[in-house]
This record gives C-alpha cells, sequence and structure tokens, in this order.
C-alpha cells in the first residue's frame, strides 16, 4: 500500500491523467480539428473548450469512482444488475466484451496503419504495410516485457514531442489574437452543427477513458486518500490536450483557412498538412512534423495494446470467478497478452484487403455506443449506494455527466443513421 502523498510533492507524481490524454488523442483527431480550422477559422475554438471541460468532468469521475469504491470499471458494470453465471456476467458485461473484440479488431489496424503514415513518409524503403506491421509488433514487445513504469515515461515523452511540434506549428504560422479571442464565444456557423458536435465530443474521447482507472491502480494510486492528487492529474493532462486542440486549431486557420486549401479525412490528412508545411517552410519543419505525426500514433497505439488489455483482463477475470486473483487480471496475465497478441496479429489482415462491410457496420455501432454507455453508466454508479456518501456526484459533476451522456447519444444516432444505406 502506497503512502497518501503531501501537498508538496503531488504535482511529482502526476503520470496517469497523461498516459489516458496521449492515448485519447490520435491523428485522426487532430485531423478533425485542423479541418475545422480550415473550415471555419477561429469560430469553433469554443466547442474545443467545452470538449475539454467535458473530458476532465469524465476522466475525474472514472477516477473518482475507482478511488472511491476502490472497485475497478468492470467491477462497477457488473453491479448493475441481473446477469449470467451465478450474476458474473450481465448485461453491460456481454456489452463490453463483444465490443472490446470487433473493437479491438478494427482498431488494431487503425492504429497500425495511422503510425505506419509518417514512417513511411520518412522512411520509404518500407512501404506502408510492412511499417504498419512492424509498429504493431513494436507495441506488443513493449507491454509484453514492460511494466506500467516504463510505460509511463515513454508515454510522458511522446506528450512532450508532440507539445514541441504541434505548439511549435501554431507559433511559426503566427496566430491573430484578436481573432482567436472571438473564437471563445459560442457561434454556429452554416453547416457547423454536427461539426461542432464532434470536436466536442471526439477529441481525447475514447474507450481508453474508462482504462483511466487502471492506470491510477498500476501507479498504485489505490483509497480516497489519493483523490486530490487525481483530481490534480486530471486536470493537468486535459488542459495540455486543450492546448493541442487549440494549437491545431491556430494552425488550421492561420495556414489553411486562408489560402482555401482542404485536406484529406482521417490520418491521411496529416501527410497533405506535410506536403503544405515543405512548401512554406521547407523540408526540416515537415521532419519535425512527421515525428509529431509518429508520436501522436505510437502513443495511442501504446495506450490501447496496454490499457485496453488491462481492462480484457479484468472482463475475463471476472468471467472465470477469479476478480480477486491479481494473476488473472494483471499486466503479466494471459488474458492481457492474449488480447495484446489479438490487437496486433488479426487485424494484419485487414491491412491487405478492404474492411468487409459487416464488419465495419459493427464496428461503427458498437463504437458510437461506448462513449454514451460510459457516460450513463457513471452517472448511475455515482450517484448510487455503491459509491461512499462523500464521493457522490454533486450537481457540477452530474450537470457535466449528464451534458456529455446527451452529446455522445446524439453523436451516436447520427454515427448509426449514416451505417444506413441510402
Amino acid at each position: 500500500m502506497t503512502q497518501t502523498p503531501t501537498p508538496r510533492n503531488r504535482w511529482s507524481l502526476i503520470g496517469p491523467g497523461i498516459v489516458v490524454a496521449a492515448t485519447g488523442v490520435g491523428a485522426g483527431d487532430l485531423v478533425a480539428t485542423l479541418i475545422a480550422g480550415s473550415r471555419f477559422g477561429y469560430a469553433l475554438l469554443w466547442a474545443a473548450v467545452v470538449g475539454t471541460v467535458l473530458k476532465i468532468a469524465l476522466a475525474e469521475a472514472v477516477g473518482r469512482w475507482t478511488l472511491s469504491s476502490e472497485r475497478t470499471m468492470f467491477e462497477g458494470w457488473s453491479s448493475l444488475g441481473g446477469g449470467w453465471l451465478d450474476g458474473r456476467l450481465n448485461w453491460a458485461g456481454l456489452y463490453f466484451g463483444v465490443y472490446v473484440v470487433v473493437w479491438g479488431f478494427v482498431y488494431g489496424a487503425a492504429a497500425m496503419t495511422s503510425t505506419a503514415l509518417p514512417l513511411a513518409a520518412l522512411f520509404p524503403v518500407l512501404d506502408l504495410k510492412a511499417w504498419g506491421m512492424l509498429s504493431g509488433i513494436a507495441g506488443l514487445i513493449f507491454v509484453w516485457f514492460g511494466g506500467y513504469g516504463l510505460f509511463e515515461k515513454v508515454m510522458t515523452a511522446c506528450v512532450g514531442v508532440m507539445f514541441v511540434t504541434v505548439v511549435g506549428l501554431a507559433v511559426i504560422v503566427t496566430p491573430n489574437l484578436p481573432e482567436l479571442l472571438t473564437g471563445l464565444w459560442p457561434s454556429l456557423p452554416e453547416g457547423s452543427a454536427f461539426y461542432t458536435l464532434g470536436l466536442i465530443g471526439g477529441v481525447g474521447g475514447t474507450i481508453t477513458m474508462a482504462a483511466y482507472g487502471y492506470w491510477l491502480n498500476a501507479k498504485g494510486w489505490k483509497g480516497p486518500g489519493w483523490m486530490a492528487v487525481m483530481r490534480l492529474d486530471n486536470r493537468v493532462a486535459y488542459v495540455v490536450t486543450g492546448v493541442f486542440v487549440v494549437a491545431m486549431l491556430i494552425v488550421g486557420a492561420e495556414l489553411l483557412y486562408s489560402a482555401g486549401i482542404a485536406l484529406q479525412g482521417g490520418d491521411r490528412g496529416l501527410l497533405d498538412l506535410d506536403q503544405v508545411l515543405r512548401e512554406r517552410f521547407g523540408r526540416p519543419i515537415s521532419i519535425l512534423f512527421l515525428v509529431g505525426f509518429w508520436a501522436t500514433s505510437f502513443s495511442s497505439l501504446l495506450g490501447v495494446w496496454q490499457g485496453v488489455s488491462l481492462m480484457f483482463a479484468d472482463f475475463t477475470a471476472h468471467v472465470r470467478g477469479r476478480s480477486e486473483d491479481p494473476q488473472a487480471r494483471g499486466d503479466k496475465s494471459r488474458a492481457f497478452r492474449a488480447y495484446a497478441l489479438w490487437l496486433t496479429f488479426p487485424p494484419m489482415l485487414l491491412l491487405f484487403m478492404d474492411r468487409p462491410f459487416g464488419l465495419i457496420v459493427a464496428y461503427g455501432v458498437l463504437g458510437s455506443l461506448f462513449m454514451p454507455f460510459l457516460a450513463g453508466t457513471l452517472l448511475w454508479l455515482l450517484n448510487s449506494a455503491r459509491t461512499p456518501q462523500e464521493w457522490r456526484s454533486g450537481w457540477v459533476s452530474n450537470l457535466l455527466l449528464g451534458a456529455a451522456a446527451l452529446l455522445f447519444a446524439v453523436l451516436a444516432g447520427k454515427e448509426l443513421l449514416g451505417l444506413i444505406p441510402s
């Protein structure tokens, strides 16, 4: 059992929040923010700020549940009524089990491709598929043999590279500060409504937000005595995320909006930006940007390989009736390693083929429902007797969690409608 921290050493303990924020901000999120800046200038800056506040509230809720109850997120979900296997698997656990298997298969291919894109641009000696497979194997080896301490150090280093790259680009393009400040006033340019919701809900919001509690435990933070440290850790991490978002919006507004340059959607849009940077500022800035692109993608890959594998190990330990056995649910467990293998090798098949339509539909349906599922179940858990009285949600937390649940439900509806053939 680790000691409760004193006020003067809390800042030195920050780490799990940086990990969850780095994992949640992927290359696709940066592209979405860039496109927002390129289409609407600074008009949606306020949406980025609101999104940051909602992510702070969600991650704080995950951390507060974990520390106050001294139970994992899956233990919380398992307590939400009914079930099979003598109560070890209920509706929430069944949803999570199906989701994590399908999501992991498709996400594995996406993460390897995203990490390979800047590597293939920097080192064209290998093609995209080869770099993708090597990236996945590198992530597997890292989480297989490395512990949480090394993992946190590497993730923090990646955040440092991302920060220098992204904020450096924002400085280089010279933001128009008066226009930037006007973007803090809420407005909805024509055609921006759903795009605004996506910007609020998208950046830094994935299944890895639920992994935050597992990283708190891996760090050794257990019990309510760590609550103040967790809250500081969470706020610092998501303020850093907010800085990333604002910086990329500046780049989109100053570099692309004024010139009328459009980017591709998805991770490949960053290669378009690389070309613009090369023409405008030269090869050295282009190389620096590609290194930041790689750090963004690889940190997301590592975070999923480690954090979601921990969640899967916890899930299987509960289903097997071994939830109290640390050997069945830690980062050296068979289930952890099996899921890391699942993320790495089967998805390589998708690198060589178009992704099957049926799999994409399943991935879209399950993926769109996870964030409203997380926000809704946190509201349930943190306003019930499952949480000690003093740590239950107050009106501010409930308001923000309710807003997040509503926002993600609307985004889920939009995503599901988009899956219906016209």
